[in-house]
């Protein structure tokens, strides 16, 4: 089995002890290590005194801190080091929803005090896919480290924390279990308030951290699991444009990578199924086959990528029996680039015209004040350049300012569950009355679905906007 991955995302900035006066030991830390658990409770100028062996009196500690270099507008600081620490609120964030196990301290300013990732990419990748049970078992092996690491990142115990919060709902029953079960322990153990979090919630008001954004805005979210279009309205108020009715594009991008055989590609081997399209589809031909868009003649906001799928699959196999190879071996058609090229255009057409048809409804119904015109596009599809691109291209046409989470961010991650406990706590909403009574739920939309409204509306997207070159 290939080796799974931990993530740390901080580096060390030694503060040396001073024993005796302005004298800087600078054997602490090291000795600090090698004696004690990175999970001791004891403070660090304890340590330093057990280790020199001198009175409180005599000692001046600067301590040692960990700093967390992840978030570009924040100049980050453990809690023990911020001399306004009694005024902040802290949330500890715990992700489990699908494939990776993440974990952060978030404050009430949107500084990530620490964080910590396990990825299980390269293991599904071997697998040609998420194997539920798989990750299950990987959740359950690595969160306790996972959360200790981002305490640790931090410099903080679990009881310096305001709140827990946790992905409870939408996601794979198996994996979500792992995460609401391990947080209720934690709150168990601490007495700490939990705060139950929507996973798709948490993508949409992650952007909030980077940038002053008000309510209401557009939101777009695309992942392996999720495409909607919603009104974010303000915390835990969501208006539900559209989504998918049949499978999600992460998904699909991935299937067809599988069906392409792209694993064994050299350019593709160590990237997952939708990096391997974007990657070959820049050397493609998007013109070199005609793909029909998904549900051009339905005037709602809705998504399929089922049929589209299916008539890239028919594509495949085309050309396939054309040069003469089996299905079963690892041969790569030679148009293959030109094939991701395609697929990726007609995909990219598909949530252009939804986005487009979503603002042009927002704009008829007063949804959106003219001085807030901002689309927040988030989850793990949006990192995909050439779709950013494309919706862009729509955003520029209303004259919408389109706001991206940094990608690190757009994919599945502890921090954006935090900042979404962090915006409920804010409130002082959203904690539950009884954490024990709280399940994870598998399947949950978000917000009130108005899609029908958006049906009756008839709204026309034309003309059509042309993905930039």
């Amino acid at each position: 089995m290939v080796a799974a991955m931990f993530f740390y995302p901080y580096s060390f900035t030694p503060k040396m002890a001073a024993p005796i006066g302005r004298e800087m030991c600078r054997k602490c830390f090291s000795q600090i290590v090698q004696k004690y658990p990175l999970k001791s409770s004891i403070s660090s100028d304890v340590l330093v005194r057990r280790l020199h062996n001198v009175p409180k009196k005599g000692l001046n500690v600067l301590r040692y801190h960990p700093k967390v270099a992840f978030s570009k507008k924040s100049q980050i600081r453990t809690f023990a080091d911020d001399a306004g620490r009694k005024s902040r609120l802290l949330v500890l964030g715990i992700e489990t929803s699908c494939d990776e196990t993440g974990a952060a301290v978030v404050d009430d300013r949107g500084n990530v005090l620490g964080e910590a990732l396990h990825s299980q990419k390269l293991v599904h990748l071997k697998h040609g896919g998420i194997v539920p049970t798989v990750a299950q078992q990987l959740h359950r092996d690595h969160i306790e480290d996972v959360v200790q690491g981002a305490l640790d990142r931090a410099g903080l115990r679990l009881q310096d924390v305001a709140a827990i919060a946790a992905t409870v709902k939408p996601g794979l029953a198996l994996c979500l279990q792992i995460g609401v079960e391990y947080a209720k322990k934690l709150v168990r153990q601490s007495g700490k308030p939990f705060i139950p979090v929507h996973h798709m919630e948490a993508h949409a008001l992650t952007a909030r951290m980077m940038e002053n954004i008000e309510f209401p805005f557009l939101v777009f979210l695309l992942s392996g699991g999720h495409c909607l279009l919603a009104v974010a309205r303000g915390v835990g108020d969501f208006l539900l444009l559209g989504s998918t009715t049949d499978e999600a594009p992460g998904v699909v991008f991935d299937q067809v990578a599988r069906k392409l055989k792209l694993k064994h590609h050299p350019a593709c081997s160590t990237l997952s199924g939708g990096q391997a399209i974007e990657v070959l589809a820049s050397r493609g031909d998007s013109q070199a086959f005609k793909l029909t868009v998904p549900m051009a003649r339905y005037a709602n906001c809705d998504f399929s990528f089922a049929g589209h799928k299916n008539q890239t699959y028919r594509l495949i196999d085309r050309k396939e029996k054309e040069e003469g190879i089996p299905a079963d071996s690892d041969q790569i058609v030679s148009s293959v680039n030109d094939i991701a090229a395609s697929f990726q255009k007609t995909a990219s057409q598909h949530l252009m015209q939804r986005l487009h048809r979503a603002i042009l409804y927002c704009q008829q119904r007063h949804i959106i004040p003219q001085h807030n015109k901002t689309l927040v596009l988030s989850g793990g599809v949006a990192s995909n350049m050439y779709i950013r691109r494309s919706l862009q291209a729509v955003t520029d046409r209303f004259g919408y300012r389109l706001v991206c989470p940094p990608p690190r961010l757009c994919t599945d991650n502890g921090v954006m569950i935090a900042w979404a406990g962090m915006e409920w706590l804010k409130e002082g909403r959203g904690v539950a009355e009884d954490p024990e009574a709280v399940e994870f739920q598998p399947r949950c939309p978000l917000g009130v679905d108005m899609s029908t409204d958006v049906l009756n509306a008839g709204i026309k997207t034309t003309p059509k906007i042309r993905i930039p070159s």
